[in-house]
């Protein structure tokens, strides 16, 4: 375990805003004759050593254990004084970095869906049950605890979300607009005339367009917990020519430009949407990158990529070397939750080289059609918002932020979809509190 890794594994479970002090104050190690160095010793359960990391024997077996409440990956729920020293078997060291660095991912590389993503339904947090908890957010609580009983103090986790990112993929900006959506819409029936009106007429009149609803609905909860509680990115592709990447369209367009200038006019940030082919292809990113900042004459700080198909861990090396400075992918498609454990942004680990990059993942708590697809989580409306109010809640219960992606057309009415009126009523329910 290299110890660059370690020490920032110590130090994202104390807290950021803690005392040095503290971090140092807490061991990592088996020998008892380092003991009395510390107030606490977490005793690492073998996962790091070389004969063990990268082969089977590293893998959790299910059922897992527990300690106060939490499931534990690696480790035994024994607590125990030695001296004036707290020692614990839960490593929950190494039950972080599995979760945080997609370990799993890296052992289990057979294991893909059609897009060739990892499936959250194949994830050991799904399979043992606990997807829905940000269990090493929960490690973060007990630690503090631990902290605590070892007679330091350390500062409180409140109970709140601290922040809210309210993010959109630009996908398919409008539905009628192109020369394939006015054949669309003729064999759909609409007439001639609606569908000339529907290419060749406002734009705001296009049934996908939404964002003027739906920046106003961001607004309203912009306005409730201010710039630093609440912000909205708008992720736009530059590239790609997959089929998967239709309909192609660049930020010269003139519907994108007027869609550009509102989203900046509504506060909000502009990030790369990575095209299809780029998660497929990861050195295309840094052209897709540079070629969206030379269009908005500005640089581009944000990723996510199209269909979350961040496909293998080390992939991120290409996002890291594009410039990419923070990356918003970190969900699972097929359910919603905590895919990595944690709703704290934190830094990428390469499980294969161990090293920590610089690179800031904000875990995606929620996406829009994880919800109601039905070869996702298949969910009814009232199911749908009672599963989102559990992650929120899960989610102020350890202070972390939420991150939430929706798309523009899933706003469009006149379709079954509950999508308008769930993202409406979440937003409402986060702008009760007045503060993120």
């Amino acid at each position: 375990m290299k110890n660059r890794t370690l020490h920032y594994l110590i130090r994202f479970l104390v807290g950021e805003d803690a005392p040095s002090e503290i971090v140092e104050s807490i061991g990592y190690t088996n020998d008892p004759n380092r003991f009395d160095k510390y107030n606490v010793v977490i005793i690492p359960s073998g996962f790091f050593d070389e004969h063990v990391y990268g082969t089977p024997a590293s893998m959790p077996q299910l059922p897992l254990r527990e300690v106060q409440g939490i499931p534990l990956l690696f480790g035994s729920p024994k607590e125990e004084w030695v001296g004036d020293t707290w020692v614990v078997h839960a490593d929950i060291i190494a039950s972080t970095y599995f979760l945080v660095s997609r370990y799993e991912e890296m052992m289990r590389r057979d294991v893909r869906d059609a897009h060739g993503r990892f499936p959250g339904r194949e994830s050991l947090p799904y399979r043992a049950g606990f997807l829905h908890r940000p269990i090493v957010d929960e490690y973060r609580l007990l630690l503090h605890r631990w902290i605590r009983q070892s007679r330091l103090r350390v500062p409180e986790i409140k109970n709140r979300i601290r922040k809210v990112y309210l993010t959109h993929d630009v996908d398919t900006p409008t539905l009628f607009r192109t020369w394939k959506g006015l054949v669309r819409s003729l064999l759909a029936q609409r007439g001639l005339f609606t569908s000339l009106k529907g290419k060749f007429g406002s734009l705001e009149q296009d049934p996908y367009y939404t964002f003027p609803w739906l920046f106003r609905q961001n607004s309203l909860l912009q306005d409730a917990l201010g710039p630093i509680g609440c912000q909205a990115i708008l992720f736009l592709r530059c590239g790609g020519n997959t089929s998967f990447d239709k309909p192609f369209y660049t930020p010269s367009d003139a519907d994108i430009r007027r869609l550009l200038k509102s989203a900046y006019d509504h506060g909000m940030q502009i990030g790369l949407h990575s095209s299809y082919q780029a998660g497929k292809e990861p050195t295309l990113i840094r052209k897709e990158k540079e070629a969206l900042e030379t269009h908005l004459k500005k640089a581009v700080r944000f990723n996510r990529h199209h269909f979350l198909a961040c496909r293998e861990p080390e992939d991120m090396e290409q996002i890291e070397a594009s410039g990419i400075i923070e990356d918003f992918t970190m969900g699972y498609a097929d359910v919603a939750g905590f895919r990595l454990g944690t709703c704290y942004p934190v830094r990428w680990i390469n499980p294969i080289t161990r090293r920590l990059s610089p690179l800031l993942l904000h875990p995606l708590i929620i996406m829009d059609c994880s919800l109601d697809n039905p070869t996702y989580m298949g969910l009814t409306y009232g199911q749908a918002k009672a599963y989102c109010l559990k992650l929120l809640e899960q989610v102020s219960h350890v202070g972390g932020e939420l991150v939430l992606l929706w798309h523009n057309q899933s706003f469009a009415e006149g379709t079954a979809s509950y999508q308008r009126k769930l993202y409406s009523e979440l937003l409402h329910e986060l702008a009760k509190g007045g503060k993120a």
